[in-house]
């Protein structure tokens, strides 16, 4: 891999990693020990989907450790043959030509003609192999370093130590029960760290959420104490530009704790929790309520008071259903809103609320958008729906005094799910619950949450 010189920010990159190498060998050197590995036994890293996330993930592991060529192997899968179309192509172009040190590695690299043959038309680029020289399909704006691209998903995985899944919740069951087949003959048990924030569903036995540790729990049969969750109030080009950042790793005391000393760098601070589910559905919760504050922006040309009020509202929904998924919901209260204020501000499903209520986008074009990836919001509303109008989970109403279902106390929640699941509603409805005259003060809501024992802990698959 050919080094690069990046002129802007006047920092030295070789072989994918400064050259001040800020104790990083040490800290590969002891996760080599705690892992058994003998000298000369490379340490492998595989990162499954190469989505915004997960391709930044793999190449800020690449930046630090990948000159340790000797005792550490940094890949990513991604399904090969998905074409980039002549608009990203040309947008492609434009960013390579605006970065002299990514202009300078491509030609040093002998790969700058392919993509002047694909800005005019002349030849087809795919995502695989664009990845390879550092550009993420739905990211282009944001150059990352070259990585070790891998098509085979077999090869990718079969002999990995730590496998980083970056896939969508909607696609990790499906992918881990292919991966389970190819680990049939191990003998030990890979690390998977998790970077999934959707959310499924479950109403048999009883209703419940399956979250991404979950599924691959189920379909691995790799150990809940080898499965951690990593996330965090964190826009991934900005992580990848520097921007300071945190983010915690959740799971067992066994690997968290030495994966977030692996992990942490002088800009991106990884703090570790033992609570890993619940963490894990806090960041599929807060992508329900930023499509809702997307389309708010639009509809209301971006009116601070309107964004105000409708954050009032959908932070008391979210205090009111944590309340309902965990027994001490004030411990989740920062994370949780750090998380949504981010997402709001630039996550892909506030954008993606907007794009729908300015009609740039239809939802018959489903929630898989170019240059952007899975708009897991979409289906996290679907999830929370169903399970939140369980009659099984009835809570008594403050005014009837009668028993309803969980979701009747989340008016913005039900409207969002008639505008994007049902269909029975249009856009504009999510602007007519947040003016209804009936509306209760969200105050109410967070104080009915903290006097009522509304803890359902079957929510997330406890006894």
């Amino acid at each position: 891999m050919v080094g690069s010189i990046e002129v802007a920010n006047h920092k030295v990159h070789l072989n994918g990693a400064m050259q001040h190498q800020n104790g990083f060998e040490e800290k590969l050197d002891e996760l080599r020990r705690l892992l058994g590995k003998a000298d000369g036994d490379l340490l492998r890293i595989v990162g499954v989907g190469a989505g915004a996330w997960g391709s930044v993930f793999a190449a800020l592991l690449q930046d630090s450790y990948g000159q340790f060529r000797d005792k550490v192997q940094i890949r990513i899968w991604r399904r090969p043959g998905r074409a980039v179309d002549r608009a990203t192509a040309e947008r492609l172009f434009e960013v390579i030509n605006s970065r002299e040190d990514v202009l300078r590695r491509l030609i040093r690299r002998c790969a700058y003609l392919k993509y002047v043959e694909a800005r005019l038309g002349d030849r087809t680029l795919y995502a695989d192999e664009i990845l390879k020289d550092g550009f993420c399909l739905n990211m282009i704006d944001t150059p990352l370093c070259p990585l070790k691209v891998v098509t085979n998903l077999q090869e990718a995985v079969w002999d990995a130590d730590i496998v980083v899944n970056g896939l969508p919740s909607t696609e990790t069951q499906e992918v881990f029960v292919e991966i389970s087949r190819y680990w049939k003959e191990r003998i030990t048990k890979p690390i998977i760290i998790s970077l999934a924030k959707g959310i499924e569903a479950e109403l048999d036995p009883v209703p419940h959420i399956i979250t991404p540790t979950q599924m691959i729990i189920r379909a691995s049969g790799v150990p809940i104490e080898n499965i951690l969750y990593l996330g965090g109030p964190n826009i991934a080009s900005e992580i990848y530009d520097k921007e300071y950042a945190n983010a915690r790793i959740c799971g067992a005391e066994k690997w968290r704790i030495p994966l977030a000393k692996f992990l942490r760098q002088p800009y991106f601070i990884v703090w570790d929790n033992s609570d890993l589910v619940t963490h894990e559905v806090m960041g599929g919760l807060k992508n329900v309520y930023a499509i809702g504050a997307g389309m708010i922006a639009a509809l209301t040309n971006e009116s601070a008071t309107s964004k105000s009020v409708y954050f009032a509202h959908c932070t008391s929904e979210m205090i009111f259903i944590t309340h309902l998924l965990t027994e001490e919901p004030e411990k989740l209260a920062g994370p949780l809103l750090a998380d949504t204020y981010v997402t709001l501000l630039k996550g892909r499903n506030a954008w993606y609320g907007q794009m729908i209520a300015k009609g740039e986008l239809s939802l018959d074009m489903g929630d898989s958008i170019s240059g952007k990836g899975t708009i897991q919001g979409v289906s996290a509303v679907g999830a929370f729906y169903e399970l939140l109008s369980q009659s099984s989970l009835s809570v008594l109403h403050p005014e009837d005094n009668k028993p309803v279902a969980p979701v009747e106390l989340c008016p913005i929640l039900k409207t969002l799910y008639k505008i994007l699941i049902t269909r029975e509603q249009g856009v504009r409805a999510i602007l007519q619950a947040l003016r209804d005259e009936n509306l209760n003060d969200p105050r109410d809501r967070i104080e009915i949450a903290q006097t009522h024992a509304f803890y359902r802990p079957s929510l997330l698959g406890q006894p």
